[in-house]
Order: structure tokens, then sequence, then C-alpha cells
């Protein structure tokens, strides 16, 4: 007969000081109508992505199932479970950008900086990611760094972003 262990639980694995600041925020938040997307954003904020360790915290708080804080994390795209980079770039990939251009300057982009989508470099210095619209149909490709919209990108105007990053 095999005994089975569980696991230790995610949030026993953050220190004190992490679920310490993860239950000010949701303090902070739990009066908001719908705080869980608020505190999501907050904890993000606060430590760069949503620890594993988090959701329980955040669940238990909130009431709510695990599974209800998983579910809203990983649905939006905008939520990381990793660390991201000093920098992100985001890339549309909609149709409109695709359709300009941006198929290639997603593959410029991938070889420039040697990584794929979703990874962060080596360095720490990026993280490269997809996005499905950023509003900028009629302006396209588009990309976002660091919360700066870019519009009308080119092979020339992607190098420049990339090659600024590393200044």
């Amino acid at each position: 007969m095999t005994l089975h262990t569980t696991a230790p639980e995610e949030a026993d694995r953050l220190p004190a000081s992490a679920k310490e600041r993860i239950l000010e925020i949701v303090a902070d938040c739990r009066s908001l109508e719908g705080p869980l997307l608020p505190i999501l954003h907050a904890v993000q904020h606060e430590f760069g992505y949503i620890p594993e360790g988090a959701k329980p915290v955040i669940a238990s708080a909130l009431n709510l199932s695990r599974a209800e804080v998983h579910g809203t994390v990983t649905f939006y795209p905008d939520f990381r479970a990793h660390p991201a980079g000093r920098h992100v770039l985001k890339l549309c990939r909609a149709e409109a950008c695709q359709a300009l251009g941006g198929h290639a300057l997603g593959d410029q982009a991938r070889a420039m900086l040697g990584i794929d989508w979703h990874e962060t470099a080596a360095d720490g210095t990026i993280t490269l990611e997809p996005v499905f619209c950023l509003g900028l149909c009629a302006c396209g490709p588009a990309a976002m760094l660091d919360g700066e919209l870019h519009a009308r990108l080119d092979a020339d105007g992607l190098a420049e972003l990339i090659t600024e990053i590393g200044r």
C-alpha cells in the first residue's frame, strides 16, 4: 500500500511578508463592488505577477474557491503567472495588424530578442507578449512597450524600439 501525502499548500510557500501584503491589498479593495479584479491587478502590480500562493490567500479572504480565482487569473491575458522582464513588449496579433505585416514583425521580434512569445530574455530585460487587439486597427501593425502605444510599425521602427530597450 502506498501512502499519499498532500503537497504543502501553495500559500504556505509564500513568505509571511508576502501573505501579509496580499491580505493588506484584499483589505484595501474588499469594499469595492466585484473586488477580485482590482485585487489581482494590485497583487500583480506589487509583485510583478500573481504568485501561485496568492490564489488560496485571496480565495479564502473573499470566500471564493481557489478554482474561481485561478480561472479569473488564467482567463485574462494581462495577468502573469511568472515575473516579467523590466520591459514588456506586446505585439498585436489580431487580423488587422496581421494583414498589414504584423506576422513578419512578430518573427523579427522573436529573432532579435532570441525569445518566443510569453518568454523573458535570460538577462531579464524584456518579456515578449502577443496581444489580440490594441485598438489601433486602422494604424497597424501596432505594439505596446511598457504601456506606450506604437502604431504603423515597420521593420525599422521595431528594430529601433528593441534597440532603445538595450540602452
